[in-house]
């Protein structure tokens, strides 16, 4: 009804990478189920530290019929090199061949800050199914080259949503984000007002998204995400360590910030 396209699942708002192997399998079932049934597409995240668990991942998403899967390189122990990693995403893809892959780039959290458009060059022959980038970064120089390479071929996801107007400005074919869990009606304008040369509302509208953004984080930083989600009419249920779970008081302080920054107008079709 808020006007998605799509869905990622398991990803960081998800908490995906605290979940056991068998959660992350029940919860891409059932969210490729419903994706289906809405004409939604599936997009599941298979990263994970442990390269056979990431494997598996990937093949049963194969299997229960996901759209496309994406992963973050490993964070513990990290690719030392650009080759490195793209061994490491070769071999998940591998075993999931015919379902398009994307690289999750979230360098803030991943630490790997390796030149995405090198990544893309050395992935060509490498990655047969690679995709794209799910791109959560703000060098936006690079971004756009990316976006430019082989004529456009790879589909570039913008993964910054205080910034997804510089993003569309820069050739994005599409936005993954956390605040567009329940904030979608506001980024679909965004995106219609860029399209339609409108960019003084889409202006007004991007700095709109950024002050709710910014009251989330400042009152109840990353865990203010699933909040805001039960404060929208949607109750995802309690943080996993070591996350914590806002408490009531905070979560009234957010709901009181967030209904006069006008969120609850911008989180219904």
């Amino acid at each position: 009804e808020c006007g998605l396209s799509a869905l990622f699942i398991n990803g960081t708002t998800g908490e995906g990478p605290s979940m056991t192997e068998n959660e992350r399998q029940q919860a891409a079932e059932c969210y490729t189920v419903a994706a289906k049934q809405q004409s939604l597409t599936s997009i599941i995240h298979v990263g994970h530290d442990s390269i056979p668990v990431s494997a598996n991942l990937a093949a049963h998403a194969a299997q229960i019929g996901a759209d496309c899967i994406a992963a973050v390189p490993p964070s513990y122990f990290k690719p030392s090199s650009l080759d490195g990693l793209v061994d490491h995403l070769a071999i998940i893809a591998s075993h999931a061949p015919q379902t398009p892959f994307f690289y999750y780039h979230i360098p803030r959290l991943s630490g790997a800050t390796f030149n995405m458009l090198e990544l893309l060059k050395k992935s060509s022959e490498a990655i047969p199914s690679l995709a794209g980038i799910k791109y959560s970064c703000s060098d936006l120089s690079t971004f756009v080259e990316c976006t430019r390479f082989n004529n456009g071929k790879y589909n570039m996801l913008f993964g910054a949503d205080e910034m997804l107007l510089a993003g569309l400005s820069m050739g994005a074919d599409g936005a993954v984000g956390s605040t567009y869990n329940f904030l979608a009606p506001l980024y679909n304008k965004i995106i219609s007002d860029f399209n339609d040369n409108r960019i003084d509302s889409a202006q007004q509208h991007q700095a709109k998204a950024a002050e709710l953004i910014r009251i989330i984080i400042e009152t109840a930083g990353m865990p203010g995400l699933k909040a805001a989600m039960s404060i929208a009419g949607y109750d995802c249920g309690p943080h996993r360590s070591p996350l914590k779970t806002p408490s009531p008081g905070i979560i009234d302080e957010l709901r009181n910030r967030l209904e006069i920054a006008e969120f609850f107008y911008w989180n219904k079709p």
